[in-house]
């Protein structure tokens, strides 16, 4: 059985050899460029000038001597987008500084420096009203260089019997709002002016239609999963109620999952959030998500044995295979192994299931803790 054919198989919740694996094919799924070489090197591989999937968050795309070795099952395509195109770094003193195409303005220390965070939303500081959100200067998601050369490298990737997954080039629509006006700013208007807060949702869903109507045309047979992405959850519960996702968020997400579907309805549709989304789960499935990442086993209401017992056939899961917050950077090998065991005990029973870490391995990882991650899927996660 090759990548694509164990994929394929286990998102038809049917058991194929093994657990299939991702490491690397989203932003979502990625590794830390320090933890990636310093892995690298663990396996003996030659050190590489690290290629960003995400320059922001500090994420190295694998490459392929390391993700055959490692045997992993997919391989990502990465739109161009604000976070690994034209990131143009200043200098600011003790930070590097960098203003994206969407007009926001991140910094990174240059002192132990792993990440640029957002220190400037562009419109925070303005009353937003229905003309400054029309007005504003929106990146151009319909341009065909942001998916130049994606078909050919697709049919590739197939070709050696890999499964080929695009997530969309920017945050969801709750999220990337965010990013636009504010955190804070936006719960405001979420609560007080929801109109307002309605029409910038409606641009982030005209920004994501346009995106995927302009690439799927052509690369939807080619493409075996496509990602969407928001954060909702919280560790131990919701960062909005679930009526209010709901009435603002939720019709919104839908559209865009029925713009997938028409235009590449052999391809699965996969949704991140971390935290505690359990009681968003039935909603996710009414609108059309077949997967859900990254499972945080950690967080309140989902434990993974729970999950599979509830939703095992509903839902295909992806990731919760070890806890990144706790055991992967501070535990032993020992203790990696066993979670990864108990991980893999309750979630791959039946099919459904695709292994991965919760969220990005990040830099302080140690490189035989991933090593006895790894190795550990290959002994324990065969059917």
């Amino acid at each position: 059985m090759n990548s694509r054919e164990r994929l394929l198989t286990t998102m038809n919740f049917q058991e194929p050899d093994r657990v299939p694996f991702d490491l690397g094919s989203t932003q979502v799924t990625g590794i830390n460029e320090i933890a990636y070489r310093n892995l690298r090197k663990a396996y003996g591989l030659p050190d590489k000038e690290v290629v960003y999937s995400d320059q922001v968050q500090g994420l190295a795309l694998p490459d392929e001597d390391f993700l055959n070795l490692i045997c992993a099952d997919t391989r990502g395509l990465f739109p161009l987008n604000a976070h690994n195109w034209n990131v143009q770094v200043t200098d600011g003193g003790d930070y590097w500084l960098y203003h994206d195409e969407w007009g926001i303005t991140y910094r990174k220390p240059k002192t132990n420096g792993l990440y640029f965070s957002i220190v400037q939303e562009p419109l925070k500081n303005e009353k937003l009203t229905p003309d400054s959100i029309k007005n504003y200067q929106w990146p151009n998601f319909k341009d065909p260089v942001r998916i130049q050369g994606f078909k050919e490298l697709a049919e590739e990737f197939h070709s050696k019997g890999l499964a080929v997954v695009i997530k969309d080039p920017f945050a969801g629509i709750f999220e990337m709002a965010q990013r636009i006006c504010g955190m804070d700013y936006l719960l405001m208007l979420m609560a007080s002016e929801p109109e307002i807060a309605g029409l910038l949702f409606d641009k982030m869903l005209e920004l994501k239609i346009d995106f995927f109507s302009s690439a799927l045309p052509s690369l939807g047979d080619s493409i075996d999963v496509i990602g969407l992405m928001d954060d909702y959850g919280t560790q131990v519960s919701q960062l909005i109620s679930p009526r209010m996702f709901r009435n603002q968020i939720k019709p919104r997400l839908k559209e865009v999952f029925n713009c997938i579907k028409t235009l590449a309805p052999n391809a699965k549709r996969f949704f991140h959030s971390c935290g505690n989304v359990r009681p968003l789960i039935p909603d996710f499935l009414e609108i059309g998500v077949q997967i859900l990442n990254p499972i945080h086993i950690k967080a309140t209401g989902m434990d993974p044995s729970e999950l599979k017992k509830d939703y095992g056939d509903k839902i295909v899961f992806w990731g919760g295979g070890i806890d990144t917050q706790g055991i992967l950077p501070m535990g032993t090998p020992q203790e990696v192994r066993e979670d990864v065991k108990r991980n893999l005990e309750a979630l791959m029973p039946g099919g459904g299931y695709i292994f991965n870490t919760i969220h990005n391995i990040q830099a302080d990882v140690p490189p035989e803790n991933l090593v006895a991650m790894i190795e550990t899927l290959h002994i324990y996660g065969v059917y």
